[in-house]
C-alpha cells in the first residue's frame, strides 16, 4: 500500500493535489483540540464581528469565533464521513468478496438483497428516521443508518473483480493447500481489491457528508451539534447573506468545497491507478 502511495505522489499531480487539499482541511479541524474556547458555547463574542487578526475568520450572530467554530464542526463532519465510509467498506467487502468467489446460490442470494439496497430511496428514509428518533438521532446513530445505505454499489464493483480473482492459479493453490474460503478471501483476494476500497472510501465520503450537510441545512438533524451542515443552518436562520454577515456563510462553503474537491481527486487519482495502461502511461512507460 505504501509504494501505491509512493508512486501516486510521485506520478499523479491530481493525487498530490487532492493529499494537499485533505491535509488542509484535516489540520484545521485538529486544531479544535486546542481551542481555547468552548466551541458549542454562544454570546463569547462580540456578534457580526467580520475578519480581522483578532478573529481571522470572523465572528457570527451567535457571537462565536468562527475559526474554532468550523474546526470544531469540521472535526465532527470529517469524523462522521470516516464513519460511515469505513462502516460501509466493511458491509460492501465481507458482501463483494462472498458473491464473488461462492457464487451459486449465495451469490444470487446476496445480489437479490443488493439490488433492493440499490432502488430504495435513502433521503426520503432518512428524513423519516429523523421524525421517528427526533433528539435521539446522533450523529453516531445517522452515521450507522447511512453506512446500512452507502454499500451496494460498490459490494457489486468489488464482487466484479472477486469473479475474476476466483480461477486465477493462485487460489487454486491456495485452495489445494486447505486454506479456507474465508481466508483466501481475506488473505489472498482482498489485497487485490484494497485500490478500489479506497476510492470508493473517498467518493462515500463525499456522498455522506454532502448528505449530512443537506441534511442539516433543512434542519433535518441535531441541531445543537457543530457540523458543517449546522453552521449553515444558522447563517441561514439568522438571514446571513441579507444582514452582510457574508463570511458566516463564504468561509464555511469554500472550506468545504475545497474538501469535496479533495476527496474528488483522490478518487479519481486511484481509479486512474487501478487501470494499468493509464497507469504506466502517467509513469511514462
Amino acid at each position: 500500500m505504501f509504494s501505491v502511495v509512493r508512486d501516486l505522489i510521485r506520478y499523479n499531480i491530481e493525487f498530490t493535489i487532492g493529499v494537499m487539499l485533505v491535509g488542509v482541511i484535516v489540520a484545521f479541524s485538529l486544531l479544535s483540540f486546542f481551542s481555547p474556547v468552548d466551541p458549542t458555547a454562544i454570546y463569547t463574542t462580540i456578534p457580526d464581528m467580520p475578519p480581522s487578526g483578532e478573529y481571522w475568520f470572523g465572528t457570527n450572530s451567535r457571537g462565536q469565533d468562527l475559526f474554532w467554530h468550523l474546526a470544531f464542526a469540521f472535526r465532527n463532519t470529517l469524523f462522521f464521513g470516516l464513519t460511515v465510509a469505513v462502516l460501509s467498506r466493511i458491509i460492501s467487502i465481507t458482501v463483494g468478496l462472498t458473491a464473488g468467489y461462492l457464487g451459486g446460490w449465495a451469490d444470487r442470494t446476496l445480489m437479490f438483497f443488493n439490488d433492493i439496497f440499490v432502488a430504495i430511496p435513502i433521503f426520503p428514509i432518512l428524513i423519516l428516521f429523523y421524525f421517528v428518533l427526533r433528539s435521539d438521532l446522533t450523529m453516531m446513530k445517522l452515521a450507522l443508518i447511512m453506512a446500512c445505505f452507502g454499500w451496494p454499489f460498490d459490494a457489486r464493483l468489488i464482487r466484479s473483480v472477486a469473479l475474476g480473482l476466483k480461477h486465477r492459479e493462485f487460489t487454486r493453490h491456495a485452495v489445494f493447500a486447505g486454506m479456507s474460503p474465508a481466508r483466501i478471501m481475506y488473505e489472498e483476494h482482498l489485497p487485490y481489491v484494497m485500490p478500489i476500497v479506497f476510492s470508493t472510501a473517498m467518493a462515500n465520503m463525499i456522498w455522506s457528508i454532502g448528505l449530512e450537510v443537506t441534511l442539516a441545512v433543512l434542519g433535518f438533524t441535531n441541531i445543537n451539534v457543530p457540523t458543517v451542515g449546522t453552521a449553515l443552518y444558522w447563517a441561514n436562520n439568522h438571514s446571513a447573506m441579507v444582514v452582510g454577515v457574508w463570511w458566516w456563510i463564504v468561509i464555511p462553503v469554500v472550506l468545504i468545497v475545497m474538501t469535496f474537491l479533495g476527496l474528488f481527486l483522490l478518487a479519481v487519482s486511484m481509479n486512474e491507478y487501478i487501470d494499468p495502461r493509464s497507469r504506466l502511461r502517467r509513469m511514462g512507460a
